[in-house]
């Protein structure tokens, strides 16, 4: 019994509170579930084929490439400052930049020189929306302003996006339809996002003091 009253007197001495329920099911339960589904879509391709079901690889690319290279830096940028969305906009889109190249790259009919334009591009429109919603929001938990902010950030992001992939040879991005692709879905993202930030401000996920920027 005094071996483990000592037990938890270390813990209770490092700042251990006792766990609830709640804190096996958002702290272990949904990020095991959430990472198992994102395991789970990266398998697509291999299981059928990287021609087999090509209306849903391509929603699970797209979804891939919004999620990493828009709704996250724009989330720090939102609930952070325009230098977490920033940065967090080069990591991501250098890592996605990356995996493009990776994945596309050992694709037998694949011809892919020339690349560093295309690539470029995701790197760039991540750290524009970050670093611009940073910069406009200045941390407020308001959501007309966090709406107006990510709509306005994600756009922007999206048009210059689609502007540097133009001028990658081996671009396959174009005309109106690639132009609304590129685009909508970014700013449908900004206003998705907002949501999530609005949650996190309301259980008081902030980051600093309000007035710093």
């Amino acid at each position: 019994m005094q071996s483990r009253s000592r037990y938890w007197r270390i813990l209770l001495a490092l700042g251990w509170k006792a766990w609830t329920r709640n804190d096996f099911v958002y702290g272990i339960l949904l990020p095991l579930i959430v990472v198992l589904i994102i395991v789970g879509l990266s398998q697509l391709r291999q299981i059928f084929g990287f021609g087999s079901l090509g209306i849903v690889t391509g929603i699970v690319m797209e979804i891939e490439e919004i999620v990493v290279v828009g709704g996250i830096p724009l989330l720090f940028g939102l609930i952070w400052n325009r230098w977490a969305g920033g940065v967090s906009g080069f990591l991501l889109g250098s890592l996605y930049a990356l995996s493009v190249a990776d994945k596309f790259g050992r694709l037998p009919t694949t011809h892919f020189t020339g690349t560093g334009t295309l690539l470029l591009g995701y790197v760039v429109s991540a750290m524009l929306i970050g670093y611009m919603a940073g910069v406009l929001n200045k941390r407020s938990d308001n959501f007309s302003r966090m709406l107006i902010v990510g709509v306005l950030s994600t756009t922007i992001g999206g048009v210059l996006l689609f502007g540097v992939l133009q001028l990658s040879p081996v671009n396959v991005v174009t005309g109106l339809d690639g132009f609304l692709l590129t685009v909508l879905s970014r700013t449908a993202c900004g206003a998705i996002v907002p949501v999530i930030a609005k949650v996190f401000t309301l259980y008081g996920v902030t980051m600093g003091q309000k007035n710093q920027q």
